[in-house]
């Protein structure tokens, strides 16, 4: 079954984000503050909506200095230990991948070879190894929300 956003997952994401969703239309909407570090991030969740020709989610990232969208998003993860959602969704074997942080910061992993998530971190680079840890999150809930090959409808 395709994932879709839902009233439950909705609840999960405002608890560990520690805002309100507000429907707009087909959209949720929350806005995220943190004003020690002087930061505004505005999440868009969209259930479902038409992309290209297919339907599926999307989320759009909106923050003074960037506008990031990741389309057909497949699953998250919520975890209130960390205080962040990791939103993604996988390609023919590859991951990309939102990470929001209730202190109104993000992050963008994108086209991400899944091979790196539960490779040997320790023999990765730097600058490698941050993704494959940010997205190993995800791996559980892969194959579980990936019904097709390209995991869109």
């Amino acid at each position: 079954m395709r994932f879709k956003f839902d009233e439950k997952s909705l609840a999960e994401i405002e608890k560990v984000l520690e805002v309100k969703f507000a429907k707009r239309g087909n959209q949720f909407r929350a806005v995220l503050l943190n004003s020690e570090e002087h930061r505004k991030l505005s999440i868009e969740i969209y259930p479902e909506i038409t992309i290209g020709e297919k339907e599926g989610s999307l989320v759009s990232i909106y923050t003074s200095n960037t506008h990031a969208q990741l389309h057909f998003c497949q699953g998250y993860v919520a975890s209130e230990v960390l205080g962040e959602v990791t939103f993604f969704t996988e390609h023919q074997g590859r991951l990309s991948g939102i990470v929001v942080e209730k202190q109104a910061a993000c992050s963008i992993f994108s086209n991400v070879d899944r091979s790196l998530l539960s490779g040997d971190f320790e023999r990765l680079a730097p600058e490698v190894m941050l993704s494959g840890i940010a997205l190993s999150l995800t791996e559980p809930l892969l194959d579980e929300n990936n019904p097709s090959e390209d995991g869109n409808k």
